[in-house]
């Protein structure tokens, strides 16, 4: 029971995903004791997960599972793996690792669409559920799409099967996806992008506070978001709640 349960808090059916960098098993084991009932999905971020023993790996993925959180590897290691041909090699390997999900991204390569449905479609016969995402790491190469082509790539992964679709923010925040270069939201196309796809279906990468706040004033408390660190999920959560000055009972 949390402190001032006489509030009555409501609870929602949004999806908070964040981002293990390679933190330590007893971190882990430490830090969701305060925060792992607000998290909803873990991305071992990047290639991450390649690059620490295996049975690290596992063991942080079933100290997630004692929180109901599912985990995947960051979409940098699937775009590695198919680049590379090891495509079914990567899906049996997270299957053995203990990850319940599959990101299936091309930030950085470019992966025709009938390569993407492929991977979506074949990552769902392995059991899996799938997060894809639309987006460039790079700048300049992000900066390309418009906003119906960015709406349009969003509808054919859902077409394929994705369970959600994440649209990029990267770390910074800034210069990519639906921010610009200052890290503001561009609400315009916020808006047009709204009434052509299921909010509900979509995670906003949003590592910023003023990001998350501009997602929760306009959706509710019940919004997807991403990127988010350790240190904000708590931060997050008040403000998800109304329990902050910038969504003071909105909740």
């Amino acid at each position: 029971m949390n402190a001032f349960s006489f509030l009555k808090l409501k609870t929602g059916t949004e999806q908070t995903m964040v981002i293990d960098k390679g933190q330590s098993p007893e971190f882990i084991d430490n830090y969701l004791r305060v925060c792992g009932k607000y998290i909803t999905f873990i991305k071992f971020g990047w290639g991450t997960s390649a690059v620490q023993e295996r049975e690290i790996v596992s063991e942080k993925i079933k100290s997630y599972k004692k929180y109901g959180i599912k985990t995947y590897p960051g979409g940098t290691l699937f775009e590695y793996c198919f680049s590379k041909g090891f495509f079914e090699e990567y899906l049996l390997e997270c299957k053995n690792l203990g990850f319940e999900c599959i990101e299936i991204s091309d930030g950085s390569m470019d992966l025709n669409p009938k390569d993407k449905d492929y991977a979506i479609k074949m990552a769902k016969e392995y059991g899996f559920i799938v997060l894809s995402e639309v987006g460039k790491k790079s700048i300049e190469k992000d900066s390309e799409f418009e906003i119906l082509e960015r709406i349009e790539l969003v509808k054919k992964d859902i077409e394929s099967g994705a369970d959600f679709v994440i649209i990029e923010g990267r770390e910074s925040g800034k210069s990519i996806g639906l921010f610009d270069d200052k890290g503001n939201l561009k609400k315009e196309e916020l808006e047009i992008l709204a009434e052509n796809v299921p909010v509900n279906k979509i995670i906003f990468e949003a590592p910023n506070k003023n990001q998350q706040v501009d997602f929760i004033l306009r959706f509710g408390n019940g919004v997807n978001l991403g990127n988010i660190s350790f240190e904000e999920v708590i931060s997050l959560e008040t403000l998800r709640k109304g329990l902050r000055g910038d969504t003071f009972l909105k909740s």
